[in-house]
């Protein structure tokens, strides 16, 4: 099992992230590709100790980039969207 520290990589930090949260009381973070919801959660709760409603994974494939004519590719990357219960919130400013 992964330590939950390394499950988190950083927060996502959009105007689409910024308006689930003022709005919808969810929020984004960037995590290991390896990581699965149930994994997630347990992270989430245990760092922030916070009550996990949903999590909504997002899978973003790596794409090919061209640098002075080599060709190579970006990383996979992993994004959720979670939402907390009723009255719970994150500071997203500290991490």
């Amino acid at each position: 099992m992964m330590d939950y520290y390394n499950l988190i990589k950083s927060p996502l930090i959009t105007e689409k992230a910024s308006f689930l949260k003022e709005g919808f009381n969810k929020y984004a973070l960037y995590v290991d590709v390896r990581a699965n919801k149930k994994q997630l959660k347990g992270a989430i709760k245990s760092i922030f100790d916070v009550d996990v409603l949903s999590i909504n994974v997002v899978k973003v494939p790596s794409k090919k980039k061209r640098f002075r004519g080599v060709v190579g590719s970006r990383k996979q990357k992993k994004k959720i969207y979670f939402s907390l219960a009723n009255g719970q919130s994150l500071d997203m400013v500290g991490m």
